[in-house]
């Protein structure tokens, strides 16, 4: 019988010199048969054994799936793997995982955080480029209105301008704008989450009720909010053309220039809804309208889509008359009434930018255009001081001013050097007029001198015109025929002026003139002197 196995072999003492174990004098004792058999039995139950281990270990052997799956969702506090670079990309709960939670119950798959995780992730906003709407909850839209809209020493107050961003939906056919937002700005709206506005640029008490309103809604993202039937990437602008629109000088006044102020720097990018939609005034300015927007005008009073924009003007940012100043909040792009002359040159095709230069051209005459009026303030000596001019070298042409033919009239006022006209809205013409061209304005009876300063003089000094004034006395004006000497619109115009624009209107606006030629020779020699520089 062998001694003892290669396999622990070693070096030892010889049996014979050591005392032998006692399990190994029992195993002498057992005959060479069933020690056999006995070595084959604990063969079979240590190879079980090693199965049964192996089993076990590739259960939970980390290069299996499963235990990667049961701990890559966790959060950092509860993974035990947090430090892996992996889990930032491991936030979805895959399919599989799904189906292990069916059949294993896995408590992992149960976290509030994941759950929280992953709905973010299905409600996530989409690509604004894409046009979609954001998800309830999630939007945040503002607005700011602009209600101090008074100047020192101008009487009439700026109306009411909101501007919003976010989430807007324009309703015309509710004559509402929606402003979809988790918080009230309570600031802004009423008690009722609303703010009312006439979108006309002049605050007048006596037409704003004849404007059509709108009402800005502030509304949650949970509310009953209007869906989007068209979707636009461009700003939104609302305003009307009520009021006074169809007078040449409130055209421009009251919507022409305060629309250049509030959306010229959107370069055409812009769409135009029109409350109080006029189909002929629309027409007539169309060649302006469309150098301002790229886009159809949308007629506010009969559209019955909801239009969804990230950004918009309810009313549009005016100054004064006729006049673009400095301003941090209204003007921040410093514009000013040369930039909307120019803008106006543009739109028309006017070809001239610059008036006559006398010396330089000794054949060619400047040329006069006198503005003719068929109503009240008529030049009742038109043909003495038609000829009074030619006499000075002038080339005179008269036309009476018409909003109608904007295009030919604006073309003749373009090819002048000198206007000339009595007070009233035909000198609005003067914004067609060449840089440095001359503005000779006659000023009617009555204390007029506010008005005619405000209205045009200092208008055509800010578009760089030239400008010369002349003052007519009592003896130039027909109210010497209707009224006493002693009446009040020669002893003290002012009263009149205080009643209000009525009485104003009524007598000292409806008389006409006739210059004394003496006296107005010398206006017409410095327009002479003007063009010389």
């Amino acid at each position: 019988m062998a001694t003892s196995s290669t396999a622990y072999a070693r070096n030892s003492k010889p049996l014979t010199e050591r005392k032998q174990p006692k399990i190994v004098k029992n195993i002498s004792k057992i005959e060479p048969k069933k020690l056999g058999l006995g070595l084959v039995a604990g063969c079979c139950l240590a190879l079980l054994t090693y199965i049964s281990l192996a089993k076990l270990f590739s259960i939970y052997s980390p290069v299996f799936d499963v235990s990667r799956l049961s701990t890559s969702n966790l959060s950092p506090s509860i993974s035990n793997s947090s430090s892996s670079p992996n889990f930032p990309q491991q936030n979805a709960i895959s399919n599989e995982t799904v189906k292990l939670k069916e059949t294993e119950e896995d408590p992992v798959l149960d976290i509030p955080e994941l759950k929280e995780t992953n709905k973010v992730q299905e409600t996530a906003p989409e690509d604004e480029n894409n046009g979609k709407e954001a998800p309830k909850g999630k939007t945040e839209s503002k607005i700011a209105c602009d209600e101090n809209g008074k100047d020192e020493g101008f009487p009439y107050a700026r109306p009411i301008v909101c501007e919003m961003t976010g989430d807007l939906r324009i309703s015309p056919k509710e004559k509402s704008v929606f402003l979809v937002s988790s918080s009230q700005q309570s600031t802004v709206f009423d008690q009722n989450g609303e703010k009312k506005v006439r979108p006309y640029a002049r605050k007048d008490d006596f037409l704003l009720p004849s404007v059509v309103e709108v009402t800005v809604k502030s509304v949650k993202p949970e509310s009953d909010v209007p869906k989007c039937t068209k979707k636009y990437n461009v700003p939104a602008v609302i305003f009307s053309v009520a009021g006074y629109t169809g007078n040449f000088f409130h055209d421009m006044s009251d919507v022409l220039i305060p629309l250049f102020l509030t959306t010229s720097h959107f370069k055409g990018e812009v769409q135009y809804f029109i409350t109080n939609y006029k189909p002929w005034w629309v027409h007539r300015y169309q060649p302006l309208l469309s150098k301002l927007s790229n886009y159809d005008v949308i007629n506010f009073d009969e559209d019955e889509e909801v239009h969804c924009f990230p950004h918009g003007f309810l009313g549009l940012i005016r100054d004064r008359d006729l006049i673009i100043y400095p301003n941090p909040t209204r003007n921040p792009r410093n514009y000013s009434m040369v930039n909307f002359t120019k803008f106006l040159r543009d739109s028309l095709s006017l070809k001239r930018d610059q008036p006559i230069i006398l010396g330089e051209s000794p054949k060619k005459k400047p040329k006069m255009l006198i503005i003719s009026r068929s109503g009240t303030r008529k030049l009742l000596n038109q043909k003495e001081v038609v000829a009074m001019a030619e006499e000075l070298g002038f080339e005179v042409i008269i036309k009476e001013a018409s909003p109608d033919q904007l295009q030919s009239f604006a073309e003749s006022v373009n090819n002048c050097d000198v206007l000339l006209a009595v007070h009233g809205a035909g000198i609005t013409n003067e914004i067609f007029l060449p840089t440095e061209a001359v503005m000779v304005q006659i000023v009617p009876w009555g204390k007029m001198d506010w008005m005619a300063t405000n209205f045009y003089g200092q208008p055509a000094r800010d578009m760089k015109l030239r400008y010369v004034e002349y003052y007519i006395d009592k003896d130039e004006s027909t109210l010497i025929e209707k009224y006493p000497s002693d009446h009040l619109v020669f002893t003290d115009p002012m009263a009149i002026h205080a009643q209000g624009w009525g009485q104003l209107a009524d007598i000292i606006m409806k008389q006409d003139v006739k210059v004394n030629l003496t006296r107005f020779r010398p206006s017409l020699l410095q327009a002479l002197d003007l063009l010389q520089e």
